[in-house]
């Protein structure tokens, strides 16, 4: 109800114009509102609600837009995996639950490691790890618990200068040292750069296969050969498994250890910093180490195993994230061994598309075959004053959310763009026809594209400043 002043400013208002003789409203007094909140505004409830939806329409989503980045950080959510996650029966459950009582959930746990097994190559798996750099350092600490019961000594692990930031930074904070190689001319790892840092001490060489760059590693059973030849093992970094998921698995291209991320591959994605996982496969002369305890299934029921004395312990408490693994388990349950292979297939496709109609218009150092994504650089802007960040920021503008800017570091100005599989040739189109009216306002408007976004609720900010001037507190 609308009182005081402001009803009858409203009401002299609306009678003017309708030039009708006032009416005295006759509200028993017990049914008048009172209210000493006098901070907040006197408003309707379709005030209210069109103040918050509005709100609600300036934040980008998956369900908005393509995301350009993609499985990296956002790839489609099918919404029957939400409401699957969200059912009662999983909702309201506790980890220290009798055993008796949680039987479905044990199942689908140990499910999914088999369905995880099988899509991989590899032995066995642990689903406690939280995310993709918490699998990292999940496989270096079995690795190191590996050659430690070998009685072995080897601390060295070797990363090619493609990789992921978190690869080196797990390696070392799990005891190890890491040398770093250098890419080839074609942007993969040759046997040649590995071959001269292997020997006695090699622990262990970590690989994106599909790299960074979206290419396939086409010497990888090579590598795998030289690297077992020395007795170290081969690490695979799952951040790009949505490339080649159902047509080629990492436990035949010679891998050990495998880690995944289930929010970007299968179905939960983690954009806005939400609850990720990061499940790891070994081998079997690897198993023994897994984290503890593991679901295993006797006699009709199933119930958690402690007893795996070379154990590295347990990595997360309780068991991982479950609506996470839940998500990931309706996903392969619904898409199936084809629909799994499809994942690769038409991201591959999409990708290549969008390579070959953007190649018109901005560099790709490596202009072969991608994978689910490619790297472009956008070096020749900086004549104009122009960086590849810019050029992120004046998409918002029209309506996109940018790609990944200066990742791989060895593309100068790098822009890596991956659509993934769910994006339809129009949103494929309107996304280039954006992107190339940036690049042209480059030439006939660059004020505006430097100072982007400046259509967009929130303009440019000083990058650097908010970094070091953090404000995190409402005042």
């Amino acid at each position: 109800m609308l009182e005081g002043s402001l009803f009858e400013k409203k009401k002299s208002k609306v009678t003017k114009y309708i030039n009708t003789p006032e009416v005295k409203l006759e509200i028993p007094e017990k049914l008048l509102r009172r209210s000493s909140l006098s901070i907040f505004p006197n408003l309707s409830e379709l005030e209210v609600v069109r103040h918050f939806t509005n709100l609600s329409c300036l934040n980008y989503g998956i369900d908005n837009n393509i995301y350009p980045l993609g499985s990296c950080s956002m790839k489609y959510n099918p919404k029957v995996n939400e409401a699957l996650a969200e059912l009662e029966e999983f909702i309201d459950i506790h980890p220290y639950m009798d055993e008796e009582y949680v039987q479905g959930a044990l199942r689908i746990i140990y499910e999914l490691e088999r369905f995880l097994c099988e899509i991989t190559g590899m032995d066995g798996f642990t689903l406690q790890p939280s995310a993709g750099a918490h699998g990292e350092l999940t496989g270096l600490l079995m690795t190191k618990a590996y050659f430690e019961d070998k009685r072995e000594e080897r601390d060295l692990v070797i990363v090619p200068d493609s990789a992921h930031g978190t690869n080196p930074a797990s390696a070392v904070m799990a005891g190890f040292k890491v040398v770093e190689i250098k890419s080839d001319r074609r942007g993969l790892v040759s046997p040649s750069a590995i071959k001269q840092f292997l020997n006695g001490k090699t622990a262990l060489v970590m690989l994106t296969n599909p790299n960074t760059l979206g290419l396939f590693e086409e010497d990888i059973a090579e590598i795998a050969h030289l690297v077992h030849s020395v007795g170290g093992l081969l690490y695979y970094d799952g951040a790009n498994l949505n490339g080649i998921v159902g047509v080629t698995r990492p436990g035949d291209m010679g891998f050990d250890i495998v880690h995944l991320n289930l929010h970007k591959t299968f179905s939960a994605p983690h954009g806005g910093g939400g609850p990720g996982s990061g499940p790891v496969g070994v081998k079997d002369y690897l198993v023994p180490f897994l984290p503890i305890p593991r679901v295993t299934y006797k006699d009709g029921s199933y119930f958690w195993d402690y007893n795996f004395p070379k154990s590295i312990g347990k990595v997360k408490c309780f068991y991982g994230n479950f609506a996470v693994l839940i998500k990931a388990y309706c996903y392969i349950r619904l898409l199936g061994k084809r629909g799994l292979k499809s994942i690769a297939e038409i991201s591959t496709l999409n990708a290549n598309y969008l390579q070959k109609r953007i190649e018109e218009f901005l560099e790709i150092p490596y202009k072969r075959l991608c994978k689910h994504e490619f790297v472009a650089s956008l070096k020749s802007f900086r004549a104009k004053g122009i960086r590849a960040l810019d050029i992120a920021k004046r998409l918002i503008d029209k309506g996109f959310h940018p790609p990944t800017v200066y990742f791989p570091l060895i593309v100068e100005e790098a822009f890596m763009i991956e659509p993934t599989e769910t994006e339809s040739l129009d949103s494929l189109d309107r996304f280039v026809k954006a992107l190339k009216e940036v690049v042209e306002e480059a030439d006939t408007n660059p004020d505006i594209v430097r100072e982007a976004p400046k259509e967009h609720i929130i303009k440019r900010i000083d990058e650097a400043k908010a970094s070091r001037t953090l404000k995190v507190k409402w005042q």
